[in-house]
């Protein structure tokens, strides 16, 4: 019963897989329900990275110890590429009025870098390319990522 109030909290993420949440809060990670890791209490954790007198590089070489096993779990996530040729707008009049044949100019010169996108974000800049009898794209620039 108190399991399920705290699920109902959000409290649920610390629990492990199996349902033994006898580890939940002791400061060790557990793998939630949907693959993510849980690290226990944040108070645990933050009274962990900030004892005095600490060794500054081991604090470091083991946050850099965590970003790395947290990208490699993201290493098998599909993300949506898109080469965008280019753009155009126009009224819903002439798109009804589009058939077999119609030209829609685009804004883009030949020759010019098309926008490659990963999921709906621009990530590089490149050119269209044949290969055989398919379409693809040479990354030319990639772009700095800002936040």
């Amino acid at each position: 019963m108190a399991d399920e109030e705290g699920k109902e909290n959000g409290e649920g993420a610390e629990a492990a897989v199996d349902g033994d949440s006898s580890n939940a809060g002791n400061g060790e990670a557990e793998i939630n329900e949907n693959g993510a890791t849980a690290a226990g209490s944040g108070e645990e954790k933050t009274e962990g990275n900030s004892q005095e007198g600490a060794d500054p590089s081991a604090v470091s070489k083991a946050g850099l110890k965590t970003i790395n096993t947290d990208v490699q779990a993201l290493m098998d996530v599909d993300v949506e590429i898109t080469a965008v040729l280019g753009t155009a707008k126009m009224q819903i009049s002439q798109i009804l009025k589009l058939g077999r044949g119609a030209v829609v100019e685009l804004d883009r010169l030949v020759g010019e870098d098309i926008e490659i996108n990963a999921n709906n974000r621009l990530v590089a800049k490149g050119e269209v390319i044949v290969i055989e009898d398919k379409l693809g794209v040479t990354v030319t620039n990639t772009v700095k990522m800002t936040e």
